[in-house]
């Protein structure tokens, strides 16, 4: 099966995944003046693994205006420290934090500052790994403003939006656990992966109703002391499939018209699960731009263009904290980087620059594949990697923000 993990793999595909070796190479940090880095003809073609270094990177403090929809300003109309930010770059071009494809800032709702290095292009698709899980956040989101769903139905249980299941398989306690559990990580299914594939094979197909049902049949017993938080892929494949079967024509086809078209997102892959469905946990590909598309609706509160996509009080519910995390649990907190907690899919922590707390809310995927919102500075900022033993919000949080500190504001 490609959609289910069990812990020790989905793990290694929140830190691990999208690992390429290449050899260090010392780089000057000084401006691009070509335009924004392309991949080449043949490079389309390529799987990004292959991609060879570019001889220079691309990096601009004054960011193309491409028909995109994401407007730009220079990073000299601001007042963050710009020698700071050059410093900060020099050691993204050395490695110094590890293996760095893409970096972009935001500020206000400008793109402020563009840079890419080794496997990365303005134009190359770059594996989201578990920021896919964020993307399925929203794409509920937006089927709740359109009224396919509504902010009641996230209390209810996952199988009362089923009606032909077969009830006498489930397993004990499978049937009370509502969406809102599924999407905070907490649904305490446990699945027994040989019970799974057996039954799978006995009901036949991979259709959408084989994997549900065999989901809801192959878990251990649930009592409500094991409803902790896990994270896991089985909670968004039960997210994907509420998804599929509230909205017309499905999730795939919803997900690319009623939200990536309204963000003019049209590259992009993701990949299909049993029943064609796409997988939630980890399967989307996405540019460095549409990234920051996504971060722009959730940072204007679900507005997109003057039209309101995803309605205000679910965004502040699902990208805030609904489920406090001990730091020892989560592999990014640090000295600088404390209080972690989850919403729905979308992560939370404070960090820290000297007395001054900044809360932060983030997309995250493995290999350095990040969406962080700090709304108390006004900023955000996406990067992408391939980095083994990324250390993302560490990094942003003691090389990075410094560069947007209130006084240099």
């Amino acid at each position: 099966m490609t959609l289910l993990v069990n812990k020790l793999t989905n793990k290694r595909l929140i830190i691990l995944s999208g690992i390429f070796i290449l050899a260090v190479t010392n780089v000057s940090a000084s401006p691009s003046t070509s335009e924004t880095l392309r991949a080449e003809a043949k490079e389309q073609v390529l799987p990004r693994s292959e991609l060879s270094q570019p001889e220079v990177p691309y990096i601009s403090y004054a960011p193309e205006k491409l028909n995109d929809g994401i407007q730009v300003a220079k990073f000299d109309s601001t007042n963050a420290n710009k020698a700071k930010l050059n410093e900060f770059v020099k050691d993204i071009n050395t490695q110094k934090f590890g293996k760095y494809d893409s970096l972009l800032v935001v500020q206000g709702d400008k793109l402020i500052f563009e840079s890419y290095y080794l496997q990365g292009r303005v134009d190359k698709l770059h594996r989201q790994a578990s920021v896919t899980k964020a993307i399925l956040s929203l794409a509920l989101g937006r089927a709740i403003a359109l009224g396919h769903l509504t902010m009641a139905d996230l209390d209810k249980p996952i199988v009362s939006f089923f009606n032909d299941l077969n009830s006498e398989q489930f397993s004990p306690g499978v049937k009370d656990i509502t969406l809102h559990q599924a999407l905070t990580m907490q649904s305490g299914l446990r699945i027994k992966r040989e019970l799974y594939a057996a039954l799978s094979t006995k009901i036949g197909g991979e259709s959408t109703h084989t994997q549900l049902q065999a989901l809801l049949s192959s878990s251990s017993s649930i009592e409500p002391s094991k409803q902790i938080f896990n994270y896991q892929s089985e909670d968004p494949a039960l997210v994907m499939l509420v998804l599929n079967r509230a909205v017309p024509g499905g999730a795939k086809a919803f997900i690319e018209q009623a939200l990536f078209s309204k963000l003019g997102v049209v590259n992009y892959q993701w990949h299909e699960g049993d029943g064609g469905l796409p997988i939630g946990a980890y399967g989307s590909a996405l540019t460095s731009r549409d990234m920051v598309k996504l971060g722009l609706l959730v940072k204007s509160g679900g507005q997109w263009l003057g039209e309101q996509l995803i309605p205000k009080q679910y965004l502040a519910k699902a990208t805030n904290k609904i489920v406090a995390l001990n730091e020892s649990d989560i592999f990014f907190t640090g000295d600088k980087v404390k209080l972690p907690s989850y919403g729905y899919y979308w992560w939370q922590a404070e960090m820290l620059i000297g007395d001054k707390r900044y809360l932060t809310r983030s997309a995250q995927g493995g290999g350095g594949q990040y969406i962080v919102l700090i709304d108390d500075l006004d900023l955000m900022i996406v990067t992408t990697g391939h980095e083994e033993d990324e250390q993302t919000m560490k990094m942003i949080a003691m090389d990075l923000l410094a560069v947007f500190q209130s006084e240099n504001i």
